[in-house]
Parts: structure tokens; C-alpha cells; sequence
């Protein structure tokens, strides 16, 4: 995966820009609240120099209410930023979330095969989250942080040029090691998103695999390797606090020696009158009003860095080629017979290592073509590429003479029915399971597909029949019970081409006798790939083809294969003794 870093200019354009409007009005509050925040400095000057020398109760009536006024203004504006920006923020991560997660399901299947599923959750979910510091208060903040220290600074040097001077040198210095902190801090921002995706896949794939580690008495050894993912997740997190911290220490040391400073010469001042007591506190109040936002401005600065990180992250994988994006599958399929054919094709996992070489077979419209072999062999390769969940690296594969490779797969696919043998079901109720190629289908359409696969024989045991739960992954159910729906729910897809993949490999003998019944009627009419290691199952096939190391060995009807004596006889006969 090619890495990409956001620029300032992108994010602008792409996050900001649209939001202009919100954003613009987040200014506009920012402003006026950092000018009311400004009036109480401004008036302690005033108290100290007119109202209290002079005695003046009127004057000190007029400051009250201005400086109620202000704090007023101040705690509206405040109230009305936060709940402008952060709503959007959140909407703004609700929007990236959808579109991540939008991304990842159309990547190809081969994406999700060298990807933990965890690992992409982390990633849809924590990584977008950083932007609300860019929508949100942060940005606004950070602009606001800088008027008022742009303003400050010049109502400082109209008081005293000579203090202000003495106080810029600190604050430079500080800005100074806070820019090379955030640069250095970012990759740690950027490990540290992708640590945590890798931990929490990993955590996920225990949660998941829990009866496995029970089963082998491996808990210690799953505590072991979370621990060590906790402890990389800690040390880039230490990493980060070190940098983090030493800008705060900085910011701590520089402005209490800048404030040591103005202490002396401000003093020093004012005994040679050459400050009054009103224009030193007004400036120290100034000074705090010019230094807080360049002390906030590092931990927004530390805030924005992450967001830059997660969005890095993010950019990985928008930028992540899909499956299909339209500019080369343009063709679409209408009427569709189901003719497919295999030509020269051969495809390899990695580079220059195929596990499929040349194959080329017809499968007819209507046909059963069954797939045999030893583990390894390349079956269910085959059953992928005709699947579309793999393109071939050469060869071409048809379908009705149409080349598979130009054709839309949302128009393939919706011809496509696919029963697995570890077939996967959705945390739900049996209903749902079945519905879920067609969550419009009938209610008599539901019922035939529930009775085909005989479903009904286990579901009318529940008490709540077909809406009862099944947990995640069907796990309060048996390995055949879970393979019945998942048959059901192909015939109710009603494709026109059909793979089993070992679909009867978790039946008891009974069952698979009612499943095997079941099959041949749904496969009636439909172009059929059947992978099976039991070869009693395919027996009835139009045609099968006997694959080892990548390549068709044999090919032909069961009876005609047993004629020949070859491999597929070998291995059916050794089966049959067992």
C-alpha cells in the first residue's frame, strides 16, 4: 500500500473549504469573543490609575457594567462556538467514517486476506477522529489564539517597547522548539494508529477464536501477545508525552523567566515613575493574555498533529485501488445464460509463483462442473476466479462470450450465488440470515427456500422459530444447522451461477441425503461449480475435472473417469475403502 502524507493544502480543500460557511461563523464568534476577553485588562488599567485615585464611584459603575458586559458576550460566543463547530465536527466524522468504511468493502478480496479485520475497524472508527480538531474548536481556536496575541502584543509595546522586547526573545525561542517538536511528534502520531489497529485486530481475532484457545489451554499465551501490544502502545505513547511535555517545560521555563524579568523591570519602572502602578498590571494582564494563547497554540499544535496523523492513515486507504471503480469494467450483463468458459488462464497469489496454470474447460449454461483434487491443488482458485474474487493474470474468462474482465461486477455478482464450507452468518435471527440477498422477498419465497433447505426441520424446534438469534457467527448452532441456512439463503438469491464450495462438508449423513436433494433442485437450470472432497457428492456432474499442482490432469464424467483408471479413480476407490 503506497503511503501518502496530507498536506495542509489538501486538507483546506477538501475538509475546510466545504465548510467555509460554519467555519467562517466560528471565526467571526472566535473574534468577538477573544475582543470582550480583552476589555477586563483594559479596565484594571482604569481602576487602578483614575477610579481609585480619584475616587470616582460614576467611572466605577460605567466599568462594572462594561466588564459584565464583556464576560456576557464572552460565555455566549463561547457557548455558541462550541456548539456550532463540534456538532459539525462530529457530522464531519459520521461523513469519513461512511466513506472509509464505503472504501474498504468494494477493495478486493485479496485486500481483506492480508488485512485483520480488527485492524481496519481501528482504522474506519479511530483514525477519522482526529478531525474534529480541524472542524471543531481547534482551528478556530488556534486563529483565535493568534489575533489575540497579535493584539495583545501591540497594546504591550504602546505601554512599554522596552518590556515587550524583553519578552519577545522567550517567546520566539519557545515557538522555535514547539514547530521542531510537532514535526518530530507526528510519525510517533502515525505509529501510533498503526500499533493500535494492530492490537485491537489482534484482540479481535481472540474474542473471536475463543473456544480455539480454550480448547488448547493458550490463554496465557494471548495474554502474552496482547501484553506485548499494550507495551508497544505504551512506549510510542511515552515517546510522544516526552515530546509533548518538554514543549510544556519549555513554555513553563522561558515565560516564568520572561515573567521574572518583567517583574525587575517593570518594578524598577515604576519607581522612577516611568510606569504607573495601572499601566504595569495592565500590562501583566496583557502579557497573560499574549502568552496563554501561545501556551494553548502547543497543545492545539499537538492536537492538530494527530488529526494529520489519522487522516495520513486514512489517505492510505482511500487511495487503495478498489475492485471495481468503473473505468475498466464497463460492460453489463442483461439476460444472462450462464455460458463460462476457461481460457489459458493462470493466476499466482504472489509474483511469478502461479498455483493455477493454463486451465481451459467450458461449463455449458444449465452444467455441473465439479472441481477434485488433493489440498493445495488449486480448486478453490478456480472456484475464485470464477467467482470474480480474483482476476486472472493471463488467459481471459467468458461469460456468454463477453469477457469477464470487462463486465461490472455489481451486474455479475447479482447473478452470482456462493455457499462456502465455513460459510459466514450475521449476528441475527435465522430470518434475517436467509433474507439477506433479497430483503424483499415474499414471504411464500422465504418459506420455499426455508423448506428446500430443510431448515424448517431444526428452526420449528425453537421456540421462536425463523426470528430466533443465532449469536455472532451462528455460534449457537450446529456446524450443519449453520450450513442449511447458508444454503437457503442461496436458493433464495435465485442466482444463475452457483459455487458450492464443500457445501455439504458440515452435514451429518442424513442431513447431507435431504441437503444433497435439495441442491440438485436448485442447481436445476443454473451453471454450477462444485468443490468437494467427498466424491460421492458429484457424482451426477456433467463434467469433472480432476485438478493437481495448478492444472487439469482429467477431465470427464464420473463414469467415464473410472474407465480410465487414472487419479480420479485412485482417489475414489481410496475412499471408498475407507
Amino acid at each position: 500500500m503506497a503511503k501518502s502524507k496530507v498536506t495542509i493544502g489538501h486538507v483546506f480543500k477538501t475538509i475546510i473549504w466545504p465548510r467555509r460557511n460554519i467555519v467562517f461563523i466560528g471565526l467571526i464568534l472566535i473574534i468577538i469573543s477573544r475582543l470582550a476577553s480583552l476589555v477586563l485588562p483594559g479596565a484594571s488599567k482604569y481602576l487602578m490609575d483614575d477610579v481609585i485615585v480619584n475616587g470616582d464611584m460614576n467611572m466605577l459603575k460605567i466599568l462594572l457594567i462594561v466588564v459584565f458586559g464583556a464576560i456576557t458576550v464572552q460565555a455566549i460566543t463561547s457557548f455558541a462556538l462550541t456548539r456550532i463547530l463540534s456538532v459539525e465536527a462530529q457530522h464531519l466524522i459520521a461523513q469519513l467514517r461512511v466513506q472509509v468504511q464505503k472504501q474498504v468493502i468494494y477493495l478486493p478480496v485479496r485486500f481483506f486476506d492480508n488485512t485483520k479485520s480488527g485492524e481496519l475497524v481501528s482504522r474506519i472508527m479511530s483514525d477519522v477522529e482526529g478531525v474534529r480538531n480541524l472542524v471543531g474548536t481547534g482551528l478556530v481556536q488556534l486563529f483565535g489564539g493568534i489575533l489575540t496575541a497579535i493584539i495583545s502584543l501591540v497594546l504591550l509595546i504602546n505601554i512599554s517597547p522596552m518590556m515587550t522586547l524583553y519578552v519577545l526573545v522567550p517567546v520566539v525561542i519557545f515557538g522555535f522548539i514547539s514547530l521542531k517538536a510537532f514535526g518530530y511528534i507526528r510519525p510517533i502520531f502515525r505509529e501510533r494508529g498503526k500499533i493500535n489497529a494492530e492490537v485491537t485486530g489482534r484482540l479481535t481475532e481472540t474474542l473471536n477464536g475463543v473456544r480455539v484457545i480454550k480448547g488448547f489451554n493458550a490463554e496465557q499465551q494471548e495474554v502474552k501477545t496482547f501484553e506485548s501490544g499494550v507495551e508497544r502502545l505504551y512506549e510510542n505513547i511515552k515517546k510522544s508525552l516526552t515530546s509533548t511535555s518538554l514543549v510544556t517545560s519549555s513554555a513553563t521555563f522561558l515565560l516564568g523567566l520572561a515573567s521574572t524579568g518583567i517583574m525587575g523591570i517593570g518594578g524598577y519602572m515604576i519607581m522612577n515613575n516611568d510606569l504607573t502602578v495601572g499601566e504595569f498590571l495592565s500590562f501583566t494582564l496583557y502579557l497573560g493574555f499574549m502568552i496563554a494563547p501561545i501556551v494553548q497554540m502547543s497543545n492545539i499544535g499537538s492536537q492538530l498533529t494527530e488529526a494529520f496523523a489519522g487522516l495520513d492513515r486514512t489517505e492510505e486507504l482511500m487511495n487503495t485501488p478498489l475492485e471495481d471503480d468503473g473505468s475498466m469494467r464497463t460492460e453489463r450483463l442483461n439476460g444472462v445464460k450462464g455460458d463460462i468458459k476457461f481460457d489459458n488462464v493462470s493466476f499466482g497469489y504472489e509474483e511469478e509463483k502461479h498455483v493455477v496454470h493454463d486451465v481451459s474447460f467450458d461449463a455449458p449454461s444449465g452444467s455441473v462442473t465439479a472441481l477434485v483434487g488433493s489440498s493445495g491443488s488449486g480448486k478453490s482458485t478456480i472456484a475464485g476466479l470464477a467467482a470474480t474474487f480474483l482476476t486472472p493474470e493471463s488467459g481471459t474468462i467468458t461469460i456468454d462470450g463477453f469477457d469477464l474482465s470487462n463486465i461490472s461486477l455489481e451486474s455479475y455478482r447479482k447473478n452470482l450465488g456462493v455457499v462456502l464450507q465455513d460459510d459466514f452468518l450475521f449476528e441475527g435471527t435465522i430470518r434475517e440470515n436467509i433474507l439477506f440477498p433479497r430483503p424483499e422477498a415474499t414471504s411464500e419465497e422465504l418459506q420455499n427456500a426455508v423448506k428446500s433447505a430443510h431448515v424448517n426441520e431444526f428452526s420449528d424446534r425453537f421456540e421462536e422459530g425463523l426470528d430466533t438469534l443465532i449469536g455472532e457467527r451462528g455460534v449457537k448452532l450446529s456446524g450443519g444447522q449453520r450450513q442449511r441456512i447458508a444454503i437457503a439463503r442461496a436458493i433464495l438469491a435465485d442466482p444463475k451461477i452457483l459455487i458450492l464450495d464443500e457445501a455439504t462438508s458440515n452435514l451429518d449423513t442424513e442431513s447431507e441425503s435431504y441437503i444433497q436433494e435439495s441442491l440438485s433442485r436448485l442447481m436445476v437450470g443454473r451453471t454450477t461449480f462444485v468443490i468437494a472432497h467427498r466424491l460421492s457428492t458429484i457424482r451426477r456432474a456433467d463434467q469433472i475435472l480432476v485438478i493437481e499442482n495448478g492444472r487439469i490432469r482429467e477431465q470427464g464424467t464420473h463414469e467415464k473417469l473410472i474407465e480410465k483408471k487414472g487419479r480420479y479413480y485412485d482417489l475414489y476407490t481410496y475412499q471408498a475403502r475407507i
